[in-house]
């Protein structure tokens, strides 16, 4: 499996002190920095979440990165409008297309892809004709993989979320639908990434799912950083995905 690394949290701490001040030289952590230490460790990417509020990722962070990183820029965005002329600007590599409530504190769920067809069209194949990979976040459900076939996305993010809030027997199930959502993402032809609350010790189940290509993780790395630099935790968690 191959490991994108969110670095959103990290312009979010610089948000809670620099939002108004962007320019000053004392604004920190600097995000090509973080890019830089998850690349050094080994991550096979790069991803940041450009919402429309703003409240952490800046547009200016997104023309940093595609500038900077040597490894892939995996975009997270809502299908709005000016989000996707930035992308089409931008050209990441990947554009990974989620939902979004601006009273979250984090994405919340999988796109309901199966009830968008129609709006998700149009900004699929446009992000396509530019030579963008696209994903979509999804609830690991059959309508929703059947949706994401439908539009012709080349992968899929099974969302994670409520497998790592789940505990014993729930938490067994909620590995179950991850599983056959996967064998049927799979059978279908989409690669099959995944993210959303996983960390060191949730990935040992993980890691057991089939034809995961790609995990994507942010807030476990990030929090470990803050005790052991970012490097390190990056390498730690890249070791946890490869361990038997």
């Amino acid at each position: 499996m191959y490991l994108g690394v969110n670095i959103d949290h990290i312009a979010t701490l610089r948000q809670a002190r620099y939002a108004f001040s962007l320019e000053s030289p004392n604004a920190e952590p600097d995000l090509v920095a973080a890019a830089s230490a998850c690349e050094r460790a080994g991550a096979h990417g790069i991803t940041v979440h450009l919402r429309a509020d703003r409240r952490h990722i800046q547009d200016k962070d997104v023309e940093r990165l595609r500038a900077s990183i040597n490894t892939k820029l995996n975009l997270e965005m809502g299908n709005t409008p000016a989000i996707l002329d930035i992308a089409l600007h931008i050209l990441p590599e990947e554009v990974c297309l989620v939902p979004e409530n601006r009273a979250e504190v984090t994405t919340e769920g999988g796109l309901d892809a199966a009830g968008q067809v129609k709006a998700l069209t149009p900004t699929v194949s446009r992000l396509q004709k530019a030579g963008i990979r696209v994903s979509l976040f999804i609830e690991p459900e059959a309508d929703q993989l059947a949706a994401a076939r439908d539009l012709g996305a080349e992968m899929v993010e099974l969302h994670t979320g409520a497998f790592a809030n789940a505990q014993g027997k729930a938490r067994d199930r909620e590995v179950g639908r991850l599983r056959v959502a996967a064998e049927h993402a799979h059978h279908l032809g989409i690669q099959v990434n995944a993210g959303h609350g996983i960390n060191y010790q949730n990935i040992a189940l993980i890691r057991k799912i089939p034809h995961l290509t790609e995990l994507n993780i942010g807030h476990a790395i990030v929090s470990r950083a803050i005790f052991t630099g970012l490097e390190r935790a990056t390498a730690e968690m890249l070791a946890a995905m490869a361990a038997e």
